[in-house]
């Protein structure tokens, strides 16, 4: 499953003129996550009409542009969900929504906590203020403008003929695995990441690198970058706290893996069909 067309949203700091905030989304942050309503098991964003009637106390909010012409706000604020409402993770609106819809929660996750780990000026303490016309926050003494950060990161799956290395995550349930995957470090290029995580995480050497693709993953900011790799050299030997197992599987007989609104997902679909056209 891919992310959304582009078309989808437009990204956007100041509401146009004709821009209505009855019929917008609202995505809000409350205690433990959005608050949302369900329709037919479907978690939604509360609207500015529904808003109205909330006793809720925003602390602040953001506009993020439009989804399919429809205007986008995140908004954090204090109070208790109204009968009707939900108050639902991140974790919770994946792939249980459409994909595009997703991105938005991811987003609006990442702007809130962007805006509050900038009250501050990290260089002369002042309080920040909102850029009026960038996604930023500026200090009004110092001058200095905070963007919001983002963590890249390599996810990868490693191929050896008609197999792939898949592993599981030292803190993951038993038979749950999945790609390796790790951050970029100051310094290096993607493909060194690649080479220097696979090594470090199961002991092996790869070649052949292709890009793939990406994915935003807002746990809590990261852009992952995908590739497939050829295995060429090594026995596994698994990263100590990190990794507790990595075995080769073939495309017929694999364990649980991620679901399919996960890039790790997408990289292992991708190889089986590659597998499966050449057969």
């Amino acid at each position: 499953m891919w992310p959304s067309d582009p078309d989808d949203f437009e990204s956007l700091v100041v509401p146009p003129e004709n821009s209505s905030r009855d019929d917008a989304w609202f995505f809000i942050k409350l205690h433990g996550g959005f608050l949302c309503v369900s329709e037919q098991g479907v978690p939604r964003p509360v609207t500015g009409d529904e808003l109205r009637w909330m006793d809720l106390e925003a602390s602040f909010e953001h506009y993020l542009g439009e989804h399919r012409g429809r205007s986008i706000y995140v908004m954090q604020a204090a109070g208790a969900a109204p009968e009707g409402y939900a108050v639902a993770g991140l974790r919770d609106w994946l792939g249980r929504v459409e994909q595009s819809v997703f991105y938005l929660a991811g987003r609006a996750h990442q702007i809130i906590d962007w805006h509050n780990e900038h009250q501050y000026c990290g260089r002369c303490g002042t309080a920040m203020i909102d850029h009026p016309r960038d996604r930023a926050r500026q200090c009004p003494s110092c001058d200095l403008i905070n963007y919001p950060k983002l963590a890249p990161s390599i996810i990868v799956l490693i191929t050896r003929g008609e197999q792939m290395l898949l592993a599981r995550n030292a803190n993951w349930p038993t038979n749950m695995f999945s790609t390796l995957a790790g951050f970029v470090e100051p310094g290096e290029s993607i493909e060194q990441t690649v080479h220097r995580e696979v090594l470090e995480e199961v002991g092996l050497r790869v070649g052949n690198l292709r890009y793939f693709g990406s994915q935003s993953w807002p746990f809590p900011n990261s852009l992952m970058l995908g590739f497939h790799a050829q295995y060429q050299s090594g026995e596994i030997s698994c990263q100590d706290e990190e990794i507790a197992e990595a075995r080769w599987f073939d495309v017929n007989d694999l364990p649980n893996v991620p679901p399919r609104s996960a890039i790790s997902r997408w990289l292992i679909d991708e190889f089986i069909d590659q597998v499966n056209s050449a057969s």
